[in-house]
């Protein structure tokens, strides 16, 4: 009788030992990583609008399968999106031959307080 066990053992290393099936699955998120950064490079990759990133995140939550954040995965996230922002703000204003700080549509603030109050917003809920 076959088990799970059997099953996904099977699953992981295919009986001839090639393909992408049978990698382990660090190297298959390597190869997956490579080729998306590759197609935002190009510019084929697809981009979720708000409305797409709404309806998977619903989607996740109800399979249970959407990740939770604890509050420093939330600040360690906050930290990267402000900073992010930031940087996109000031390469576009530098193209555009302008300030950054002068007529910017975002709101100001360093990562580390966009940081700060995204780790107090959480402690709200």
């Amino acid at each position: 009788m076959t088990t799970n066990k059997d099953k996904d053992d099977n699953q992981q290393h295919s009986s001839s030992g090639r393909g992408f099936a049978s990698m382990d699955e660090d190297k298959q998120r390597e190869i997956a990583s490579k080729g998306g950064k590759a197609a935002h490079e190009k510019g084929t990759a697809h981009e979720f609008d708000s409305d797409e990133a709404r309806e998977a995140g619903k989607a996740a939550h109800e399979k249970g399968t959407a990740h939770e954040f604890d509050s420093e995965e939330a600040r360690e996230a906050g930290r990267k999106g402000g900073k992010a922002a930031h940087e996109n703000n000031a390469r576009e204003a530098g193209s555009k031959g302008g300030h950054s700080g002068s007529g910017s549509s975002t709101r100001g603030g360093t990562s580390e307080q966009h940081a700060k109050a995204g780790s107090q917003s959480h402690k709200n809920k």
